[in-house]
């Protein structure tokens, strides 16, 4: 047992004296002990989990090859700090081959973070102080608006949905939150909605961040997962942005390597000096290694191009199945997550205040696994990367999700 005075020296920021007192169960925790209990109930049925959010598949033989021969070098055990010179030269020619963000200096404007989540995380330590605030849109990932309270700052919402294409209203921000307003968070392609956001949006977007003096953060990890006609997109390729913002990218997505841990912020020099500034209070570089095999990645953007076609393909056979089951589902243009309206109840079954009670009665209904969404609207969020080997093992889980699904006539 702990001695009983540490409880008074927990920071107010994570809950104070309170601290892990809270009843209060989130999110991915229910989903976790709701598809145990729906494990425990129904052995004989296995959960079709489509609530999963990173690759199905690992990393390229290449890339793991390329680790595996830069961590036998000696050379290569030493601490990164803030980057290796291959590692940005790497990531400022894919930024320029893939999205055509072209002249970016790799020592002055591109820095490796541990992922793409610490970079969120660092960035409101070089620009928050008590009394800010942060722009963010919501649903969406709450990482850097959640620092920025931790520092005496404060979060503003702006709902995006079906209605405004998922693009927030800029002209909705009231003049005193633009005056006290130091970061703009977004996130496109969108998780959880898989929307894209047009250039003409971010042409409007750095006139905004001009005009406001605010800072864009642009999170881009799922841009080059894109399809049917849609182009990967850069913030940066839009003349402007690079004076008023940052884009963060991640290997994650792009090339299945989630668990390696690796990404890189890129954009205005102040702004990354800043960010290394941060960072090198906070960990000593990724192992070097890494970074020589996520280089070697960078320079084969085809790969992304073949998973992005793979997950093209299963939201296709996705869209058909839901819409045959009567959603009103859409496939979205890029990411791998389909955004869907929940519904209000189940005929001659039980009805549904919000998506989270939805999306439990589909783990405990029928072992189907998905994320709800009640932040603006009901929705929940179905993932393409649920396991299967081919495209006749895709055929099946499909089939056997329509069976169950069919089940039930749901109420929208």
């Amino acid at each position: 047992m702990s001695e009983a005075w540490i409880r008074d020296l927990f920071a107010e920021r994570i809950g104070g004296s309170n601290f892990g007192l809270d009843t209060v169960i989130y999110k991915f925790e229910r989903i976790k002990r709701a598809k145990a209990a729906a494990l425990a109930a129904h052995p004989e049925r296995t959960i079709i989990d489509m609530g999963v959010g990173e690759p199905d598949e690992p990393a390229r033989k290449e890339v793991a090859d390329a680790l595996y021969h830069a961590a036998l070098q000696p050379e290569n055990r030493f601490y990164a700090d803030n980057g290796i010179h291959a590692y940005k030269v790497a990531a400022a020619r894919y930024l320029s081959e893939v999205y055509g963000v072209h002249g970016l200096n790799p020592e002055t404007q591109i820095n490796h973070s541990i992922g793409s989540k610490p970079a969120l995380a660092a960035l409101p330590f070089a620009f928050v102080n008590p009394g800010d605030v942060v722009l963010q849109t919501v649903p969406g990932y709450p990482v850097l608006a959640t620092l920025s309270t931790w520092l005496g700052g404060s979060a503003y919402n702006l709902p995006i949905y079906p209605g405004n294409d998922y693009l927030p209203d800029l002209s909705s921000i009231p003049d005193e939150v633009c005056r006290r307003a130091k970061l703009f968070y977004l996130n496109y392609p969108n998780n959880p909605t898989g929307a894209v956001a047009p250039p003409s949006f971010f042409e409007k977007l750095v006139d905004f961040a001009r005009q406001h003096h605010i800072l864009v953060v642009h999170d881009n990890a799922y841009g080059a997962l894109t399809f049917d006609g849609h182009a990967p997109f850069s913030f940066l390729s839009v003349p402007g942005a690079v004076d008023v913002g940052v884009e963060i990218h991640s290997m994650s997505k792009a090339f299945n390597m989630t668990g390696w841990r690796l990404g890189f912020v890129a954009g205005n020099e102040q702004v990354v000096k800043a960010f290394a500034t941060v960072k090198d209070n906070q960990d000593s570089g990724q192992f070097r290694a890494i970074q020589i095999a996520s280089a070697e990645a960078l320079a084969h953007p085809e790969w992304t191009v073949e998973t992005a076609a793979k997950y093209s393909r299963r939201h296709n056979k996705l869209v058909d199945v839901l819409q045959s089951c009567g959603f009103p589902a859409i496939k979205p243009k890029a990411s791998f997550f389909l955004y869907v309206q929940a519904p209000r109840a189940a005929e001659g079954g039980p009805s549904f205040e919000n998506a989270a009670e939805f999306s439990e009665y589909l783990i405990q209904e029928f072992s189907i696994s998905t994320v709800p969404w009640d932040d603006a609207g009901h929705f929940v969020r179905f993932s393409v990367t649920y396991e299967a080997d081919g495209e006749a093992d895709e055929d099946v889980v499909m089939e056997e999700l329509k069976r169950r699904l069919s089940r039930a006539r749901f109420v929208f």
